[in-house]
């Protein structure tokens, strides 16, 4: 199996299963026996038990050979011989123990590199197993592939052809009507000039207060008094009339 295959099937396997701080490093500089070594970490015996079987069952179902595995009775430290690609699954205080970074990370792989191209490679399988249509030039029978730009192409021609919606427009109480909308009325002033009519000043309401008592009692004796002089008017005046009817 093709080792940029068998690292991406790996990295894949372990991700599945949520592993965590995965690194890959390049050895073929510093041994003969394998070329890629693998590590991650797993945060307990159940979940490195985990990342090995995912492993194990990935390589396998791709048609990859698996040559041992060790470490799976404690699960602190499972390694996975692949053959060309050697996986340690440790957890973080093993890992933190014996530092294998130091050991065999000279060279780290960018894995994400060996990802995109093999999801190119599927991409391409699936292109080909498109079907393809066939056309007659004078003739002759020729064969046109259909691409996602031609699709694309195709797409904004439909919606050219379609007529675009006229906006919508809003009527005025005038044109509703069909009358012409009225002006606002003005005054004239006494010269002819039409003048504005003068902003209205807002008032405060008025409020009614009672009368106090004694404002009463002072009404009461000023309309007493008034009565009274009114009576003692007409006695005074008799008198005199009667002097002179006698004179």
């Amino acid at each position: 199996m093709d080792i940029k295959k068998l690292q991406t099937l790996v990295i894949d396997a372990l991700e599945d299963v949520k592993a965590q701080d995965i690194q890959l490093f390049e050895t073929t500089h510093l041994t003969s026996l394998f070329d890629r070594v693998c590590i991650a970490s797993g945060t307990s015996n159940r979940q490195t038990k985990a990342l090995a079987a995912s492993v194990r069952d990935k390589v396998k179902e791709n048609g990859g050979t698996i040559v041992s595995m060790e470490g799976e009775a404690t699960g602190e430290w499972v390694l996975v011989d692949l053959g060309d690609i050697v996986v340690h699954i440790m957890q973080p205080a093993i890992r933190a123990y014996y530092r294998l970074e130091e050991l065999w990370g000279d060279k780290p792989v960018k894995f994400g590199a060996a990802k995109r191209t093999s999801a190119k490679k599927v991409e391409a399988e699936e292109d080909s197993d498109k079907p393809k249509r066939v056309r007659k030039v004078a003739g002759k029978a020729a064969t046109l592939e259909v691409t996602h730009d031609m699709m694309a192409i195709q797409t904004t021609l439909e919606d050219e052809k379609k007529p675009a919606r006229k906006p919508r427009v809003t009527k005025t109480t005038g044109d509703a009507e069909g009358k012409p909308a009225r002006k606002p009325a003005t005054r004239k002033a006494a010269d002819g000039t039409t003048a504005a009519k003068p902003a209205k000043i807002p008032t405060g309401g008025r409020v009614k207060v009672a009368a106090t008592k004694t404002a009463v009692a002072s009404a009461k004796q000023a309309a007493e008094k008034r009565t009274a002089n009114a009576a003692a008017a007409p006695a005074k005046r008799a008198p005199a009339r009667k002097k002179a009817t006698e004179e």
